[in-house]
């Protein structure tokens, strides 16, 4: 059933052998697309519950709104380290104890008498988020061939695109109509199911002849590839998610549209998501950077636009959908990249890039809500993600070129002469 692992070397620095014919996706990576929908339900719902929280917990809004700011932060913080904390230990084991206790952390939320109970369950629940899609990303690349890399991690970014098309708006339906506390218990049992299907779907994943060293694994933060990776994921996702997190304001008081629309606006964010995912995934494996530099290119675009364009209503909500499409087109590629730069640590490079993609996610919204408050309109975070993802595509054409130059790379610990290949 494992008979995939990884290479020794980066995917990049070695020779490409002939493609293998394609192979039908393994059920284990579907199991971990399932898992990560009840962790990206987790992560956005909160957005539709802090009022609820709030008035519940006596505490204002935005410091309900601390509560998705500890998530992401624990995020950041979570994935390298519980990546770290369980090298040694069997892949299936540590997911299955990852999704219990996220699992766990949701109980605890639902419970949670106070507002010190509740953010700590947030925090625990996003190491745990965190830890298990670094090492989920991993398992899942180790089961397919080199050239379904990003099939797989399109799969498992499906499940974060149905959480937004249809979990968060769940868990917000079921926060108005049966409390707050309701939402959390939801997500607490779909994290159940997920623990089922990890437990008797995911194989035993046996560890290599040659324990994994920190010290190794660390050695790929030495590649400038690597480092560059981390810079172009975080922009790309930051600069999308400095416009997408003040859209409903930009619909409402720019584009003039009832606070009804908002909720179908963000849906249909997410059906752009998820079908930008699906093309995105197919593409990658044979044109990444293609992938890469024309979906970051068309997020680009559609953000300038929506600055110019953002008064109309049609134009808004066609703009939000297209922005759906383009940033989530990238995901896949943008994943797979990292594994085939940081081949040598695998784990650690799923850890690198949900690290990435929160800074993005963090940095992003902070970014906006500065433009904001210096008084340029809602439209303005618009401009401000425009930059980070142009900024992004600068990194993106120089990662090519230095990838289609001989360089000295670090793999495993040991300096390798990165061969030229094509870029297809």
């Amino acid at each position: 059933m494992f008979t995939h692992v990884m290479p020794s070397l980066s995917a990049e620095a070695a020779t490409p052998a002939p493609d293998p014919a394609p192979t039908r996706m393994p059920l284990a990576v579907y199991i971990l697309g399932l898992s990560v929908f009840a962790l990206g339900t987790s992560e956005f719902m909160l957005s539709g519950l802090l009022p609820p929280i709030a008035e519940d917990m006596n505490v204002s809004i935005p410091r309900a709104g601390l509560l998705i700011s500890a998530f992401a932060i624990g995020m950041v913080i979570g994935a390298p380290l519980l990546a770290v904390a369980t090298l040694r230990l069997p892949r299936k084991t540590t997911l299955v104890a990852l999704i219990a206790v996220f699992g766990l952390g949701q109980i605890a939320g639902a419970l949670a008498p106070t507002y010190a109970v509740l953010f700590a369950s947030r925090i625990i629940s996003a190491l745990a988020c965190a830890g298990f899609w670094a090492v989920g990303a991993a398992v899942a690349i180790a089961m397919v061939p080199v050239n379904q890399r990003a099939r797989a991690m399109a799969v498992m970014i499906g499940g974060l695109s149905i959480a937004n098309v249809l979990g968060v708006p769940a868990g917000a339906f079921l926060g108005e109509h049966l409390g707050w506390r309701s939402a959390f218990w939801a997500v607490a049992a779909a994290s159940a199911i997920a623990l089922v299907g990890v437990l008797t779907r995911i194989p035993h994943i046996p560890l290599p002849e040659v324990r994994p060293r920190l010290k190794r694994e660390l050695s790929i933060y030495r590649d400038r590839q690597v480092l560059l990776q981390v810079v172009i994921v975080a922009l790309a996702a930051g600069g999308v998610f400095c416009a997408f997190s003040y859209l409903a304001p930009l619909l409402t008081d720019v584009a003039g549209l009832d606070k009804s629309w908002v909720s179908a606006v963000l849906g249909l964010f997410g059906i752009g998501a998820l079908i930008g995912t699906a093309i995105g995934g197919r593409v990658a494996d044979a044109h990444l950077f293609g992938v890469l530099l024309t979906g970051i290119a068309a997020s680009t675009v559609f953000l300038i636009a929506l600055t110019f364009l953002a008064s109309s209503p049609v134009a808004a909500i066609t703009l939000a959908f297209l922005l759906g499409v383009s940033a989530f087109y990238t995901a896949p590629a943008l994943n797979a990249r990292m594994f085939n730069v940081a081949g040598a640590a695998p784990t650690l490079a799923g850890a690198t890039t949900t690290a990435a993609f929160n800074l993005g996610n963090t940095g992003g919204p902070w970014l906006g809500g500065t433009v904001i408050d210096a008084g340029l309109g809602y439209a303005s975070p618009a401009w401000a993600g425009a930059a980070m993802t142009a900024t992004a595509l600068g990194a993106t054409a120089l990662a090519l070129k230095i990838r289609k130059s001989p360089s000295r790379v670090v793999t495993s610990g040991v300096p390798q002469q990165e061969k030229a290949v094509s870029s297809r």
